[in-house]
């Protein structure tokens, strides 16, 4: 099998550089020109329905992995590690705990299902409600749309990282370089 002109060490690479590159584009420092009242309470609602829609996006490619392995278990040597890195994923994008003088109840949606999640192994629920995904009989079939999930998950979370403040951008930007890395070992190790 002949070279791609692509090499993991490079594409890892780039993931990192575009990461890089997108983090320097949003990490700006404080203005301390915006008002406090209502410009501050919207962005921080703003900030949590895009830390929850990007909690959504890595829970659902969990469960793509996990029903791959479910129908694949031969493929749990392969998969399981960057599982694993997914459901951490997960843990990451939920809510910080309350900072001092906030209310310590944590939002029962998101949080219960990260921490269920990341604590899931492959073929148990999740924590979320939501269709189990329809996997190919085929493995290679199955390991090949596992990688178009992840390249999916990687373009929305660098999508949300522009709207997103500098520390959830940050975060953002890492896992979209992740997904990136983990579907380049899942094609460029994926039997043809």
């Amino acid at each position: 099998m002949g070279r791609t002109g692509t090499t993991r060490r490079g594409a890892l690479l780039a993931a990192g550089a575009a990461a890089g590159g997108l983090l320097t584009a949003c990490s700006g420092g404080d203005d301390g020109d915006e008002s406090e009242g209502s410009a501050s309470a919207a962005a921080v609602r703003a900030a949590k329905a895009l830390r929850a829609k990007s909690t959504r996006t890595s829970r659902e490619l969990l469960r793509q992995y996990d029903a791959v392995l479910d129908r694949h278990p031969d493929q749990a040597t392969r998969l399981t590690p960057l599982r694993g890195a997914v459901a951490r994923h997960v843990t990451a994008l939920s809510p910080p705990p309350p900072k001092k003088g906030e209310s310590a109840k944590p939002s029962p949606s998101v949080s219960a299902s990260a921490s269920s999640s990341a604590s899931a192994s492959p073929g148990t629920a999740v924590g979320d409600t939501g269709p189990t995904p329809s996997v190919p009989a085929d493995a290679g079939t199955a390991v090949r749309e596992l990688a178009a999930a992840e390249r999916r998950a990687a373009d929305a979370h660098a999508e949300a990282l522009v709207h997103a403040p500098p520390e959830l951008a940050r975060l953002l930007a890492s896992l979209a370089a992740a997904g990136a890395a983990h579907a380049f070992l899942l094609t460029e190790g994926s039997p043809s």
